[in-house]
């Protein structure tokens, strides 16, 4: 269903991906620019007959844990881009196509920093409004932008679809399957930590290359679907799950909902009935306390992967985000 990364100038791996920027219709435009040091690596879409001179709402994407600006983030950038919004995605910092070394350092202090980045540098962009930017994470850009938001009050409006709680996740298990094992994992990363100051080699968690058997046997929709997703059905190169051992110090003691209070701006959080990551969800907005306007929408039958692609729960999301901004931007 998506198309192939190989074939894609742009390397974009999503269903109805931009193959060539044409005149009246909605370009893509590739960015580098620096952010504390480092090159992150962007994706600009303009809408359809987009005009340097004029101002236009605004949306920056967070992407996934794992994932990349040319998977499901660019696929709701570009269809946000379809309704006249300018949109902006990008590669974390150390993930990707982003500057960092070692590889794959995944500190949520960093990918809130991203968030900010993308924001400073969409401002000045010609034709943006920044007086009507808003913010939209899919999963753990999810809850990365409800801690971003908390006190960037650029972002007049704040989305998520199907997000997810990094650090509880890193801390508890999914699904809370590991809380026997917090401190023995926090010994590990510890260990990890010292290892590299060092000067020994770094040491990553979550990399798996499994069997089509051993896939088939995870306990959950969430890596099932997700390992299909990620490594068969739209795969790219820069898509990793693993991360440095060391960044759980960091993960552990991070919590999307800490200070969740202190948004104040609308916020809209999407998700599907069947997704098995829907308690994060819910967890968060029944925290989300700091705002007038607040919305859970279930899309009816879908899990949290089959929202990245399934064309009808994808139709779904973006008509409510569409509502949303419209409304809000």
């Amino acid at each position: 269903m998506a198309a192939d990364y190989k074939q894609n100038p742009f390397t974009l791996a999503y269903e109805g991906a931009i193959t060539e920027n044409r005149k009246g219709q909605v370009n893509i435009h590739p960015v580098t620019y620096q952010l504390h040091g480092l090159d992150i690596a962007a994706n600009v879409y303009t809408p359809a007959n987009y005009e340097a001179g004029k101002k236009y709402p605004t949306v920056v994407v967070a992407h996934p844990n794992g994932g990349v600006k040319e998977q499901v983030a660019g696929l709701y950038a570009q269809r946000l881009a379809e309704q006249g919004y300018i949109t902006i995605t990008a590669d974390a910092a150390y993930q990707g196509a982003s500057g960092g070394q070692p590889r794959n350092v995944d500190k949520p202090a960093y990918r809130i920093e991203d968030i900010h980045g993308m924001a400073d540098f969409i401002s000045q962009y010609a034709g943006v409004d920044a007086s009507r930017l808003g913010l939209l994470g899919i999963c753990g850009g999810g809850g990365y932008s409800l801690a971003a938001a908390q006190t960037d009050k650029r972002f007049k409006s704040v989305a998520t679809v199907s997000m997810f709680n990094s650090g509880r996740v890193r801390r508890n298990g999914y699904v809370n399957s590991q809380l026997d094992t917090i401190q023995t994992r926090l010994q590990q990363a510890t260990a990890a930590r010292a290892q590299e100051a060092a000067g020994g080699p770094v040491l990553y968690s979550g990399d798996a290359n499994l069997t089509d058997e051993q896939i088939a046997k995870l306990p959950f929709d969430l890596y099932r679907q997700g390992y299909e997703y990620y490594w068969k059905t739209h795969a790219h190169p820069n898509s990793t799950f693993k991360y440095t051992t060391s960044s759980l110090l960091d993960l552990m003691r991070f919590d999307a909902t800490d200070q969740i209070e202190l948004i104040n701006q609308p916020l809209l959080m999407i998700a599907g009935s069947q997704a098995d990551s829907l308690y994060m969800t819910e967890d968060a907005f029944a925290k989300a306390s700091g705002t007038k306007d607040k919305e859970l929408f279930l899309i009816e039958g879908a899990t949290h992967i089959e929202t990245y692609w399934k064309q009808p729960y994808v139709n779904q999301a973006l008509e409510k985000l569409s509502q949303f901004y419209g409304k809000f931007l």
